[in-house]
């Protein structure tokens, strides 16, 4: 059952508290202004910080469904928005054909109709979904793709609304709830952001990344908890090609539960980096000497604080 909409930014912060989804308040301020004013929310950070996530808690916690268009290079209208079923076109015109009983507009004006549209994700999320409710549309990585498909979106983020040139204009009854993503790889055109509330998703502090793993990974000990986000935290000040996001954490987390551990050590630290750094640049400059420097900073600060 599709659930309404937040009525405040504290409904907001729930909403997403329900989805599992730690937020801090500024995330949730943009969040609600977006949904109350039916505007899309373009969001944009590094990659693997929880921003396709807040599109998927969404869904979920208001009952909506989700229209996913993952974008990627050379994401072209026929792919994101529609296409014509050029075979099933075919197969009516040499049906009419073999029958002698249209004329060549009439054929035409038959086999350009909604019948025969293929209808992709854009043009999906300007339908209800079986409640009645309008869908979440999640865009993710519009980075990707050049520019020439930003322009496609341009009609859509402001209108809602989509041309198909042989059958008009197709415009929603009800706004989807869109949401964007980029990992900043390069510049969005200022066309899509002017139609979009903005937000900045950055790696979060050693307090929420921690709330975060109490939640994805339950199982993990607590002083293992603190330990690997303190060495994460640590690592993301080092000048390294690519920096282990939230999405990483987890996943060292949760493997290094799977391999029983309740505490960090540095022949474990080095032989699993590789779940947390995704770049052998990387994972050769800390294994061995940095990591255990790291290590040892890591549980001096940790039982200072005690």
């Amino acid at each position: 059952m599709a659930a309404p909409l937040p009525a405040s930014v504290d409904d907001t912060l729930k909403l997403l508290t329900e989805g599992r989804y730690v937020a801090d308040r500024s995330l949730a301020t943009a969040l609600y202004l977006s949904l109350s004013l039916h505007r899309p929310l373009f969001l944009e950070g590094e990659a693997g910080v929880g921003k396709t996530e807040i599109g998927k808690v969404l869904a979920e916690t208001l009952g909506r469904r989700l229209i996913r268009l993952q974008c990627y290079e050379g994401l072209d209208v026929s792919s994101a928005v529609y296409e014509w079923n050029y075979s099933a076109q075919m197969i009516e015109i040499r049906m009419a054909e073999a029958m002698g009983d249209r004329d060549r507009s009439m054929l035409q004006d038959d086999i350009f109709t909604e019948r025969f549209l293929i209808k992709r994700p854009i043009l999906q999320a300007l339908e209800p979904d079986l409640t009645g409710k309008p869908p979440v549309l999640l865009i993710d990585e519009l980075d990707r793709p050049g520019e020439p498909f930003e322009a496609f979106l341009l009609e859509v983020l402001s209108d809602y609304q989509v041309t198909v040139p042989e059958i008009g204009t197709v415009k929603a009854a009800a706004p989807p709830i869109v949401v964007i993503t980029s990992n900043r790889t390069r510049e969005i055109h200022d066309a899509i952001k002017r139609r979009c509330f903005y937000y900045w998703v950055d790696y979060p502090d050693a307090k929420r990344e921690l709330e975060i793993l109490k939640l994805k990974s339950p199982g993990a000990a607590e002083e293992l908890s603190r330990q690997v986000v303190a060495f994460v935290q640590r690592l993301r000040s080092k000048d390294l090609f690519k920096l282990p996001g939230v999405a990483e954490t987890i996943d060292w987390t949760n493997a290094l539960v799977q391999l029983d551990k309740i505490d960090l050590d540095p022949d474990t630290v080095n032989t699993t980096l590789g779940v947390l750094l995704k770049y052998q640049d990387d994972i050769a400059r800390v294994r061995g000497s940095e990591a255990a420097a790291i290590l040892q900073q890591v549980k001096a600060d940790l039982a200072a604080a005690r």
